[in-house]
């Protein structure tokens, strides 16, 4: 049996790489036999944020995108502003169909809503999905490893931050969504097994 360290995710990434991707230099010190024992670990040493990051950067960017869309989605409350609205709107759009003139269009209204915002991220995160981050007409400007999952975890941190006083608890509920997603899309088996 592999170490955790070497563990293949069902991408063909390791959990290392994907640690060090999010940022995390140090695990959790105790028994880690499998990533969902160091999601774990993390949430219970409250760093749920390094759980979070961890999450987008592993889980399939299609996957990861609708993981951050419905947490975001559902902190939005039932009438946000239109701009917000449209680009959640977009976003779910190119979840239903990801296709290149989507991916562009939640894009588009995502810079309208602000980068700055829940929303704005998550559908900047679908745009960095693509192949290229230039015109369809130029050639590709490829976006970097990552990107969109640099994203998303932005996007789960400002839609955690607009209660403050339930920042905490708002992240550990969009880390626990984020797990239920990985079980169903089996992210912690790798491709062998």
């Amino acid at each position: 049996m592999a170490s955790f360290e070497t563990q293949v995710l069902r991408s063909g990434k390791t959990i290392e790489e994907v640690c060090k991707a999010s940022g995390m230099d140090t695990l959790p010190e105790g028994d880690l036999v499998t990533p969902s024992d160091l999601i774990d670990a993390l949430r219970k040493g409250e760093q749920v944020v390094a759980a979070l990051g961890i999450l987008a950067h592993a889980l399939p960017t299609r996957e990861a995108v609708w993981w951050a869309w419905s947490c975001v989605r559902d902190t939005a409350g039932d009438e946000p502003p239109p701009k917000i609205q449209a680009s959640l709107d977009a976003t779910g759009q190119w979840i239903k169909e990801p296709s290149d003139e989507n991916r562009r269009a939640a894009y588009d209204a995502a810079q309208e809503a602000d980068l700055g915002t829940a929303a704005g991220c998550v559908g900047a995160a679908a745009f960095f999905t693509g192949d290229t981050l230039g015109p369809a007409d130029q050639p590709p400007v490829p976006p970097e490893e990552y990107m969109a999952a640099k994203a998303l975890a932005g996007s789960l941190l400002f839609a955690a931050a607009d209660e403050p006083d339930e920042m905490l608890e708002r992240l550990d509920d969009f880390v626990g969504r984020g797990l239920e997603v990985a079980d169903r899309v089996s992210l912690w088996h790798s491709p062998e097994g």
